[in-house]
């Protein structure tokens, strides 16, 4: 009768405990090349006494040590069993840093992640199975560091009470994805209950995520005047159809574009600027954009507040008020001279109160409805 072949979940198991070295404290040979890897599984207490291949009885080590133990009896039983002991104590002291930071958090995850999105991409997605089969084992012990530094590090990520909005949430899926991902193995990546949440790649930095613009103006703004302040700041380019925000990180220009949500939530949250939701990004970005439809230009006297902009010399403010007020207009005390512009237009013209435009006339400033705001664009664009 042929040997018995150690069971998938042990196989993978041993495989992530190793951490990708050979277990012998003396040696810690990298297992894993370019090319393939060179591990080996070593019984503790020999297969022909026991047939026993369960995982308190194996130990991951390279051709050179397995050779020593079981044909030169370099090493005893008792002494591998230490090193197996050994190796998770290492891994519990390494693991459990807590970091000071997410930018200090994502230069640990951020090249894993990276590894692994290639090796899946190359040999998964091109069905190269005996390349996936040879890589894998990476794949393997990368989210065995993933998950245990983010398990250590959960107070760093951004939450909301709303798993849509809530990194925190998507964190937990991958975290169960890698659990899943450890103890089973499917041929076919769709029938694994927990897939790899894309959104974990957006918030590291690694793959931007295409989706919904994030509304809160004020929270881009609050982190633009963050970044200045840390002479950080590059530039906010708004009025297109992918608009960005771009900064510098240990000196190299970051761009994120204000489409990827899980980026900037943990950008906002890691720099304290989430702020409740005044004026809405994307209607914002809307009226700029029409602006620049129009061949005209547009500045920001301060890119600290985005909703006040120059065209032709006439300063543009925004607004966003379901009924915009005299009370409103007062606690704004604007400048004469601007335009005010509602962009709440749900409602059309009633999205501005009479008293409001009583009270503009007093300022000697003009309110517009958005429409109205087309209409002054073009006129301008002709003057």
């Amino acid at each position: 009768m042929g040997r018995k072949g150690i069971s998938e979940g042990v196989e993978r198991k041993i495989i992530a405990d190793s951490m990708g070295r050979c277990m012998n404290p003396n040696c810690r040979a990298e297992l894993f090349k370019m090319k393939g890897d060179i591990i080996e599984r070593g019984h503790i207490t020999p297969y022909c006494d026991t047939a026993d291949n369960c995982f308190e009885n194996l130990i991951i080590l390279c051709p050179n040590c397995h050779t020593n133990f079981d044909k030169n009896h370099a090493f005893s039983a008792e002494e591998t069993k230490e090193w197996k002991a050994r190796r998770q104590e290492e891994l519990k002291q390494f693991f459990a840093i807590k970091c000071s930071s997410f930018e200090e958090l994502k230069v640990c995850i951020k090249p894993l992640l990276e590894e692994n999105k290639t090796i899946f991409g190359n040999y998964y997605m091109n069905e190269q199975r005996e390349l996936w089969d040879k890589f894998e084992p990476t794949i393997l012990i990368n989210n065995r560091i993933i998950k245990t530094r983010l398990i250590n590090n959960m107070h760093l990520i951004q939450e909301s009470h709303s798993e849509a909005y809530s990194n925190k949430h998507y964190i937990n899926q991958l975290l169960l994805h890698i659990e899943e991902f450890e103890q089973t193995r499917s041929d076919k990546e769709k029938c694994r209950q927990v897939l790899f949440p894309k959104e974990v790649c957006s918030m590291f930095g690694v793959t931007p995520q295409e989706g919904s613009m994030l509304p809160m103006t004020e929270s881009l703004e609050r982190f633009i005047g963050k970044m200045k302040s840390q002479k950080r700041f590059d530039e906010i380019c708004l009025g297109e159809e992918k608009p960005y925000v771009s900064y510098y990180e240990k000196g190299l220009k970051e761009k994120v574009y204000l489409s990827d949500a899980p980026r900037l939530r943990q950008l906002y949250f890691d720099n304290r600027c989430i702020m409740k939701t005044g004026v809405r990004l994307d209607s914002l970005n809307f009226a700029l954009k029409y602006i620049k439809n129009r061949d005209l230009l547009f500045s920001y006297i301060d890119e600290g507040n985005l909703r006040i902009i120059k065209v032709k010399g006439v300063q543009i403010v925004f607004v966003y008020a379901y009924c915009l007020s005299k009370a409103d207009i007062i606690r704004m005390a604007p400048t004469q001279g601007s335009k005010i512009v509602n962009l709440h237009n749900w409602n059309g013209s009633s999205c501005i109160s009479k008293e409001a435009n009583d009270t503009a006339g007093q300022f000697g400033i003009k309110l517009l409805t958005m429409d109205e705001f087309y209409g002054y664009i073009n006129k301008l664009r002709n003057e």
